[in-house]
């Protein structure tokens, strides 16, 4: 019985021991987490073309400005912005890491080439609109660009963007553009050539914010990926979606047409972050 019970004490003794180490490792293992958290490496391109969308990476619940923006940071430190067509020399990022430091990055920005699009054909009333039409187009524009202002949390533009539709590029981002002899402001976004109702599948997740006819864009669909992130198609002979639709990448969105300013049918896929425009064919060409 003495026996028995000497062993019952240091079996005891050993389980309290045991518990105690393990409650030591769990607590040193959540140090490590806090402290990996705390001390994971701001990484920023060091350089990008005009028209990017730019992917960085700061320590979870740091503070991050860049453009006058205060960026959404997601729950494992990720964090983006566009650099425009015309924008030059260095973008700088603005960061406070949670330990309260302020620290700074800087993105250089590499010129691009923009070459001259001629587009013949096009409708008169579309080039040099009457004042009526024209008051009608900077109405309904400025309902468009008013969608482009929200900063949703939704990580979609996380995703690696897959093609809308399939097709030639028949019109580049930024490219410089003449209608019907009229110079033009440069182009938006990405022409796809393809046949009328040909569906259109949405590039990467998100939520639905504007969908209608629209005099110059025709049946014009806004998708937000989140974070300022915004995809747009344009000229669509048929809208299948509804404003407050989530929507799956791959998803149909609608129908490729020829409806508003257009020649013929095609796609015209844009992209924005925020009010800055940035060019499809780079977001697609990102490495995974």
């Amino acid at each position: 019985m003495a026996i028995l019970s000497l062993l019952r004490s240091h079996s005891t003794a050993w389980r309290r021991r045991l518990g105690a180490i393990t409650l030591g490792l769990a607590l040193v293992a959540s140090a490590a987490y806090v402290f990996a958290d705390a001390h994971i490496p701001i990484t920023f391109p060091e350089s990008v073309p005009q028209g990017s969308m730019v992917i960085g990476r700061v320590p979870p619940t740091s503070e991050v400005r860049v453009a006058g923006h205060d960026l959404h940071v997601t729950d494992y430190g990720t964090v983006v912005f566009g650099i425009g067509r015309d924008a030059s020399g260095t973008q700088a990022v603005e960061i406070i890491t949670p330990d309260g430091i302020s620290r700074h990055a800087s993105v250089a920005i590499t010129p691009r080439d923009w070459p001259i699009e001629r587009i013949d054909g096009v409708p008169p009333k579309t080039v040099a609109p009457p004042p009526e039409i024209a008051s009608r187009i900077q109405r309904e524009q400025a309902a468009v660009s008013a969608e482009r202002t929200r900063n949703d949390a939704r990580v979609g533009f996380t995703q690696h963007f897959q093609w809308p539709v399939e097709g030639r590029i028949s019109g580049r981002f930024g490219n410089q553009r003449i209608y019907n002899g009229t110079p033009g402001s440069a182009h938006s976004g990405m022409d796809i050539a393809a046949a009328t109702g040909t569906p259109v599948r949405a590039p990467a997740s998100g939520v639905i914010t504007f969908a209608d006819d629209l005099y110059l864009t025709g049946g014009t669909v806004l998708l937000d990926h989140g974070h300022g992130i915004s995809s747009n198609f344009l000229h669509l002979s048929r809208i299948d979606v509804a404003v407050g639709d989530s929507i799956e990448q791959g998803q149909v969105i609608g129908a490729v047409g020829a409806t508003g300013r257009a020649t013929g049918p095609h796609l015209h896929w844009g992209m924005n972050w925020f009010d800055t425009r940035i060019d499809p064919l780079l977001v697609l060409e990102r490495a995974p």
